[in-house]
């Protein structure tokens, strides 16, 4: 079934939901370009301005924030009238809002989305992803229906139940030799980590614990935004990490004994 709701306003709604076009673009599986060309239409079609753009940041304006009121209205009825024209058919449709972790998102989640859409092409998927404390926030505000994160979800409101399993391991630049990493070694290393909230840090703060090792026993910790930051800097000789065995190839890895589950998460209310 095609989608009732208008895509400009769709799009609109992205946009005044991120405050960020890039990120609108990435949401929607658009390019930056084709995401601006569908707002300046639309204002254009209501003869208002929608978004105040100054010193590279937007905000909505007046006018803007009444549009995005009715827009969340109406896209709420049209997913309801899709559900319901769905429901006599036998078949899963409307709109499904997920929320995914980083390292989930970029590594796994792809192989996931496949094989769902093959076997349920009628729903619509809406995605937002960020680390596992950003992925519980969205749950807890109702801005997703679901989430998939890496760690503990640190809060009562949310169910959490394994879906599979995970390994943490740790990569290194090519002069370490994976049979000769000691302890000293390794403190004497940069200890390159997720930032503050995600789950992959939790774990890994945890395993370091139980092995009687603080991050302050460190050379020098340094925190980064992604995975695919922490492979970087570490392909660069700048240190060393924990990282996602599905986000690894031909590294130079050690293989702790240790495990995560990867959780889907669900608000209680």
């Amino acid at each position: 079934m095609a989608q009732l709701e208008h895509f400009r306003l769709k799009v609109f709604r992205t946009v005044a939901e991120h405050l960020n076009f890039r990120k609108a673009a990435e949401h929607l599986f658009l390019s930056q370009p084709a995401v601006s060309l569908q707002i300046k239409a639309l204002e254009n079609d209501l003869g208002v301005r929608l978004f105040d753009r100054t010193a590279g940041r937007i905000s909505l304006t007046r006018q803007g924030s009444i549009l995005l009121g009715y827009a969340n209205k109406v896209a709420t009825l049209l997913s309801e009238a899709e559900q319901g024209l769905g429901d006599g058919e036998g078949e899963v449709s409307g709109d499904f809002f997920l929320g995914v972790s980083t390292t989930i998102a970029h590594y796994v989640f792809p192989r996931l989305l496949g094989a769902f859409i093959s076997e349920h092409p009628r729903v619509q998927f809406s995605l937002h992803s960020g680390n596992t404390s950003e992925v519980v926030q969205l749950l807890l505000n109702g801005k997703v229906s679901v989430g998939l994160i890496e760690g503990p979800a640190r809060d009562r409101s949310v169910r959490v139940e394994p879906f599979t399993e995970d390994e943490l391991v740790l990569i290194t630049p090519r002069g370490f030799k994976p049979d000769r990493l000691s302890r000293p070694q390794l403190l004497e290393s940069t200890l390159l980590m997720r930032e503050q909230g995600s789950g992959s840090r939790r774990v890994v703060e945890k395993a370091l614990e139980k092995a009687g090792i603080g991050l302050k026993s460190f050379k020098r910790v340094m925190d980064l935004d992604s995975t695919e930051a922490i492979k970087s800097t570490v392909e660069a000789g700048l240190g060393v990490g924990f990282v996602s065995r599905w986000a690894i190839s031909s590294w130079a890895i050690y293989r702790p004994r240790r495990h995560k589950d990867l959780r889907v998460a669900c608000s209680r209310h």
